[in-house]
């Protein structure tokens, strides 16, 4: 449910899809270890990798897709510890676990709230940045807000482009 969103705010959402996909990361890696260890993780050769995966790769990827991303640069890499780091940068909120419809778990690099919209067609999954303002709110009806996770299913600009 959307609190204080129009229908304008909504049909706006489309319009800035693409805004973070396409944003350059410069994060070197002296940077990313930073990262890591201010996080306590250990800045291991595996977990610099499958971060800078994420950072690079903006498409909310599964343990499957960056295993298979990075198996051929890393032969000691296991499914295992694709599943485990990512686990671990979950918890220390350095990634955050998109749950799509299908159950199907997927992980997102953003440093800021945004929303997220799939394409019923062609099953991509967008960062939305929009200033709705539930995800500006700390507290709604007395509840704390720790965290707020607000997915749209609709039809992507790409998809309408190729039925038009």
């Amino acid at each position: 449910m959307f609190y204080n969103c129009s229908i304008n705010d909504l049909n706006s959402i489309l319009k800035f899809i693409h805004r973070w996909k396409n944003k350059e990361f410069k994060m070197n890696k002296r940077q990313m270890i930073t990262r890591l260890e201010e996080k306590g993780i250990q800045a291991s050769y595996q977990r610099i990798k499958i971060l800078e995966y994420l950072m690079k790769n903006r498409i909310h990827p599964t343990v499957d897709d960056v295993y298979k991303a990075l198996k051929n640069e890393i032969p000691t890499l296991s499914k295992t510890t694709v599943y485990n780091t990512l686990k671990t940068f979950v918890e220390k909120r350095i990634i955050s676990l998109v749950t799509t419809e299908e159950d199907e778990q997927r992980y997102d690099y953003a440093g800021e709230n945004h929303l997220h919209f799939k394409c019923k067609r062609c099953g991509a999954l967008y960062d939305v940045f929009h200033k709705c303002e539930v995800l500006q709110r700390r507290q709604i009806q007395g509840h704390l807000i720790e965290e707020a996770h607000i997915y749209l299913i609709g039809v992507c600009k790409k998809c309408r482009k190729r039925n038009a």
